[in-house]
C-alpha cells in the first residue's frame, strides 16, 4: 500500500495541493449549492457545518492512480463515514432541525457525486496543468547503487511527474555496476558540475554511502558554481523505514528510522476514536453480548469469559478477553495450539461464535481501558510471539502500536493460520499499516471488517 504525498520525488506539487482540496472543497460547495436551492440562500448554520466538514476531510485522497472503480469505491466509503458522524452527531445535539429535510437528502447524493466528478475532471486537466508550469525539471542521480536505482525506478513510474531522469554519474567502471535496461551511466563525478551546467539540471539526487563522507562534501564543494538543487538520498533509507520523518531532539538534527504513528494529535485523534466506536458498538450489540453470554453458560462447563495473555503495546504482556468458544482455556503464555478445522476442543457454540468473530466482542472492553485499539495488528498469543519473533525479521515492531481488534492483515485475507509462510504475510501487511496509518485508513478497515466477517468462513 504505498503513497505518493505531496512535496514527494515524482509527484507535482500543483496536482497535489489541488487534490488535497478537491474532497472537501466539493463537499463544502454541494453544501452550499443545496442550501441555495432549496433555502435560497446559505443560512449560518450551512455556514458552520461546512467548516466542520472541510476539517473533518482536509487534505482529500489521492486519486490520479486509481481507477475509475477504485475511485467511486473508496470515495463513498469516505463519504458514508463523514455522513454517519454528521448525521447522528445532528440527530444527537438537534442541530440537524436548522436543516431543511429535501435539503439534506440531496446532499447526500449530491456530495459523493461532486468528488467523483471533480477527481476525474482533474484526470482529464493534469496534463495541463502540469504544461502550465513548464518544461518537466532535469535530474540526475549520483550513486548507481540500490537506493539510487530504487529512485529512478520511482520516478519513472509515477505518473504526472515533472522530472526528467537523465541519468546517473558514479566512479566505478560499468561492468562493475548492476545496472538494470534503461538506466544509462553518464560519466564520473568529476565531470558532475561541467554536464550540470552545460545541460541545465535542476535536480541532482545525491545516492552515496554514508560512509563516503569525504566525497559527499567534495561533491557538493563541486557544486556550488551550479544552481542545482541538491538532494541526499542516503543508503540508511534502504532499511525498512516505519514511519520515517525528520525532527530534532535538544536542537539536533535527526531522522526517525522506526517511530510509532500515533504521537501528538495523531494520538489523541486514534484515542478518541477508539473510545467513541467502542462505547457505541458495545451499547448497539449489548442484547448480542448477554445472548452469547447465556449460550456459553448454559451449553457447557466452564467460564463465560477467558483471558490469554498476549503481547501488547511495547511487547508488555496484557491480558486480552474473549467469550470462550472451548472447552480448553490455554492462557497463551506457555503454550498454545492453533485451532484447526473440525477441532474436537471447539463446543458447538464455540464453533459458531468463532465463525461469525463473536467471541471477539468482549475485546472491546479491552479497547475502553486502552490496553487494545479497534484496528491494529492483532495480538497473538506469547508462546506464538516468541516462536515467530526468532524467525522473521521486524516481528517485535508491530508492537509499536496497540493491538486490534481487526487489522490490514485479518481484511486481506490473513485472518487464520500461523504457519510461517502465512505468518511472513500477516506481518507485512501490519508494517504496512504501521507506515500508513491514517484515521481514515481505520475507518477503512472497519467497513472491510464487517463485509468480511459476512463473507468468509475462517476465524481470527
Amino acid at each position: 500500500m504505498n503513497r505518493t504525498g505531496a512535496g514527494s520525488v515524482g509527484r507535482d506539487t500543483l496536482l497535489s495541493m489541488i487534490e488535497s482540496l478537491i474532497d472537501p472543497g466539493m463537499l463544502v460547495l454541494s453544501l452550499w449549492a443545496v442550501a441555495i436551492f432549496y433555502e435560497k440562500t446559505v443560512p449560518p448554520a450551512y455556514l458552520i457545518l461546512s467548516v466542520i466538514v472541510f476539517a473533518m476531510t482536509f487534505p482529500g485522497t489521492s486519486h490520479l492512480q486509481s481507477s475509475f472503480t477504485k475511485l467511486v469505491g473508496q470515495t463513498l466509503i469516505n463519504w458514508i463515514v463523514v455522513a454517519a458522524l454528521v448525521l447522528v452527531t445532528g440527530i444527537v445535539t438537534r442541530y440537524i432541525n436548522e436543516f431543511s429535510t429535501n435539503a439534506v437528502l440531496a446532499w447526500l447524493w449530491v456530495a459523493p457525486a461532486s468528488q467523483i466528478a471533480a477527481h476525474r475532471a482533474l484526470r482529464l486537466a493534469a496534463p495541463a496543468v502540469i504544461a502550465l508550469q513548464g518544461p518537466p525539471r532535469r535530474a540526475v542521480i549520483v550513486g548507481m547503487n540500490t537506493q539510487g536505482i530504487a529512485l529512478a525506478r520511482r520516478i519513472r513510474e509515477t505518473p504526472y511527474s515533472r522530472i526528467e531522469l537523465t541519468g546517473f554519474f558514479d566512479d566505478r567502471e560499468l561492468h562493475r555496476l548492476n545496472a538494470p535496461p534503461g538506466f544509462a551511466l553518464i560519466d564520473k563525478l568529476k565531470a558532475l558540475p561541467a554536464f550540470a551546467k552545460e545541460h541545465g539540471i535542476q535536480q541532482i539526487y545525491l545516492s552515496l554511502p554514508m560512509a563516503s563522507q569525504p566525497r559527499i562534501l567534495q561533491v557538493l564543494d563541486d557544486l556550488k558554481d551550479t544552481t542545482a538543487s541538491i538532494y541526499f538520498v542516503p543508503d540508511m533509507f534502504v532499511t525498512d523505514l516505519i514511519q520515517g520523518r525528520s525532527g530534532s531532539v535538544c536542537g539536533m538534527p535527526v531522522i526517525a528510522v522506526c517511530e510509532t504513528p500515533f504521537r501528538g494529535t495523531n494520538g489523541a485523534a486514534k484515542r478518541l476514536s477508539d473510545i467513541v466506536l467502542s462505547s457505541l458498538i458495545l451499547l448497539l450489540v449489548s442484547p448480542v453480548l448477554l445472548a452469547v453470554a447465556a449460550a456459553i453458560k448454559f451449553t457447557s462447563p466452564g467460564p463465560v469469559i477467558f483471558k490469554q495473555r498476549r503481547y501488547g503495546l511495547d511487547g508488555k504482556e496484557i491480558l486480552v478477553y474473549k467469550f470462550r468458544s472451548m472447552t480448553v482455556t490455554e492462557d497463551g503464555k506457555s503454550t498454545y495450539t492453533q485451532v484447526t478445522r473440525n477441532d474436537a476442543r471447539v463446543t458447538r457454540v464455540g464453533a459458531f461464535i468463532r465463525k461469525t468473530s463473536l467471541d471477539e466482542l468482549p475485546q472491546f472492553i479491552n479497547v475502553l481501558e486502552g490496553k487494545m485499539s479497534i484496528v491494529g495488528p492483532r495480538p497473538h498469543a506469547i508462546a506464538v510471539n516468541e516462536q515467530y519473533r526468532k524467525l522473521i525479521s521486524g516481528y517485535m515492531v508491530r508492537h509499536k502500536v496497540k493491538p486490534g481488534i481487526t487489522g490490514w492483515a485479518q481484511v486481506n485475507g490473513y485472518r487464520g493460520g500461523d504457519d510461517l509462510v502465512h505468518m511472513r504475510h500477516r506481518i507485512e501487511y501490519d508494517l504496512d499499516y504501521l507506515r500508513n496509518w491514517t484515521l481514515r485508513l481505520d475507518l477503512y478497515i472497519i467497513f472491510r471488517t464487517v463485509k468480511v466477517v459476512f463473507n468468509d468462513s475462517k476465524a481470527f
